[in-house]
């Protein structure tokens, strides 16, 4: 679930023989042994999933940042939602304010033209074994909380065990670093996570993306509120003021400590970023076109089209651009919850999938601009395609039996549709998918054979732009003899009832990115399948998903992981977890020409903390 804005050769390296890195662990006062076995440390100002970081140690800014672009003015964006109700986005409770994010630095910042590297942000060096047991990062001596306090390794051990231990808090933190086996300050400012196996390759990168918190502030305050007293932050804006259900403006931090700092430099050129709430699309985009904030992101196609005119588009007061994303564009569908027993059977997901008539959707309700989505990593060499070979083929080989068949003799499309609008042929195979599943059709009802329970369900949406996609559905589910009915609710009860896994099928989008890795887990994996508050939305508890998920996390290479995601992406695909529906290749954006960006966007396409008023 999404809102409109939400939000090359590596450096001088130290490294450190066995006698050396005995000296330094002695130095520092590290509790280990060393010994002739001990791996090469490296000493970094950056490092990367797989290989070495794009950027050098003396890097001046990210090639996608203006280093000169003047500071000042206010930036002004538009949120489709029906309020907040809290600034701590760390626990399950409440509706975090849009741009939270911006109160808190990471030990880490990602760059964002590469599948994924680290450089440092509150850490100002990265130290690390080659067999990434371990990790520990060295705090920059100037970082420093809004109020002045220093950022210590204290801070650091608290925030991990507030986010990891506390009921409260959103549980994927303590999926995410599950593998942590100890957090030990081994000064003020050098805290080193020891891990459970050097196995997990990924996990000194996304330790990287911890936010720090300030220990001397919330061992004053309960960490599991989630209410609207300010927070204290270190990041680069802080709260100015804020109206319940119509808006929150952030102030740039004027002595932001990390102002100059290579990952920044460019970056957070706004006085002050207001976010305006609005209940509806179609209201906020007049609000747009009227001046009242200033980027919209469109994920309306019919509005691209039709609604982007005006005398303001005419006279260049309003530039419209579609900027490329070279990223997974993720699974944007229609999620089963198979938690319910009518959604347990496969075939009964297929035959559900077979009544979306994409074809006639995109070229009657979307001007054909979008392309059907076939891969969870869509858009990226990460999508599996053709059939399975080479080390893919292998892996998939280890799970013959337990998985469908057709992951090795046919390539996954979905259901097509070429008469766009007559989908006879589709709900006749639709029809008997359903009849092998034990269901019948009495009295125009389709029921169950063995129970006589009529095959029904509710579709919730929090969108009412989406009604008009989800309509068509319905009708075509009511030819198989279905009872599908829609209800709309607001966005907090729905973000609510996602929370607690009380919903037949949603319409949702799993992000992806181009480094999958640990957050797998909180996709797929059975031991989330039942924590609510997790991402394992669609309730998966399948033991070879789950040893796929542990092979991608422990891909040792770029060439690995590729293959591991593969099988991964085809065992979804072909368990019919959801009905995939659509993607753009490319961002459609809109905005008053008084802003400007960088001529090189990232990646995942705009970054908004790289643009400034002209």
């Amino acid at each position: 679930m999404s809102l409109d804005i939400n939000t090359a050769a590596f450096g001088q390296k130290k490294i450190y023989s066995s006698l050396t890195f005995l000296v330094a662990i002695i130095w520092v006062g590290l509790l280990t042994t060393a010994s002739a076995e001990e791996p090469n440390i490296t000493i970094s100002h950056g490092f990367a999933m797989h290989g070495d970081p794009q950027y050098p140690e003396d890097f001046e800014h990210f090639s996608y940042a203006n280093p000169n672009a003047p500071k000042g003015g206010t930036l002004k964006l538009g949120v489709v939602g029906d309020s907040f109700d809290s600034f701590n986005p760390y626990v399950i409770k409440g509706v975090s304010a849009a741009g939270i994010g911006f109160l808190h630095d990471t030990l880490a910042k990602a760059s964002g033209d590469e599948a994924f590297s680290e450089y440092g942000l509150l850490a100002e060096k990265i130290e690390m074994p080659d067999d990434r047991s371990w990790v520990a990062f060295h705090l920059n001596p100037k970082a420093r909380f809004h109020d002045g306090h220093p950022i210590t390794a204290e801070d650091v051990i608290y925030t991990f065990k507030m986010l990891t231990e506390n009921d409260q808090s959103q549980p994927f933190y303590k999926a995410y670093y599950a593998d942590v086996e100890e957090i030990v300050a081994v000064d003020d400012r050098t805290v080193r996570f020891n891990f459970k196996s050097d196995e997990n390759r990924e996990l000194p990168l996304i330790l990287g993306q911890l936010p720090v918190l300030p220990k001397h502030y919330y061992e004053k305050r309960d960490f599991s509120d989630a209410n609207l007293t300010v927070p204290l932050g270190s990041g680069p804006y802080k709260i100015k003021s804020f109206e319940p259900g119509r808006s929150i403006v952030y102030e740039r931090v004027k002595d932001y400590w990390a102002a100059e700092l290579p990952v920044n430099k460019g970056f957070f050129n706004f006085d002050e970023i207001v976010y305006e709430y609005y209940k509806d699309h179609t209201v906020a985009l007049e609000a747009f076109k009227a001046g009242e904030f200033d980027v919209r992101l469109e994920n309306t196609a019919k509005s691209w089209a039709t609604a982007y005119t005006g005398p303001q588009f005419e006279r260049g007061d309003i530039i419209k651009e579609q900027l490329p994303e070279s990223t997974p564009k993720g699974m944007q569908a229609f999620i089963f919850n198979i938690r319910r027993d009518v959604f347990k059977d496969p075939k009964v997901r297929e035959a559900l999938g077979l009544a979306f008539d994409f074809e006639w959707t995109n070229a009657n309700l979307f001007y054909g601009q979008y392309s059907r989505t076939d891969s969870y990593w869509v858009n990226s060499e990460l999508a599996s395609d053709g059939l399975p070979s080479g080390e893919e083929l292998d892996i998939l080989k280890r799970f013959k039996g337990k998985i469908p068949e057709k992951v090795f003799t046919e390539e996954y499309q979905p259901p097509t549709n070429p008469e766009a609008g007559n989908i006879r042929k589709n709900l006749r195979k639709a029809s008997q998918l359903l009849k092998e599943a034990g269901w019948v059709v009495q009295n125009g009802k389709l029921v169950n054979k063995a129970s006589g329970k009529p095959l029904a369900f509710e579709i919730t949406l929090y969108s009412q732009g989406f009604e008009r996609i989800v309509l068509p559905f319905i009708q075509n589910l009511k030819r198989l003899g279905i009872d599908a009915s829609l209800r709309r609710i607001d966005t907090t009860q729905y973000i609510n009832r996602l929370r607690d896994f009380d919903f037949d099928m949603v319409v949702y989008t799993i992000s992806q990115s181009n480094s999958p890795g640990n957050e797998q887990i909180e996709f797929w994996h059975s031991s989330r399948a039942n924590v609510k508050g997790s991402r394992n939305l669609i309730g998966i508890a399948d033991p070879v998903i789950d040893e796929l998920i542990e092979l991608v996390i422990k891909a040792p290479d770029r060439e690995s992981l590729i293959a591991r995601t593969h099988a991964l992406d085809r065992v979804l695909l072909w368990n019919h977890f959801v009905i995939p529906q659509w993607h753009l290749p490319y961002e459609r954006i809109a905005y008053w020409k008084k802003l400007a960006h960088p001529e090189k966007q990232t990646k995942l396409g705009s970054d908004l903390s790289t643009w400034w008023i002209k």
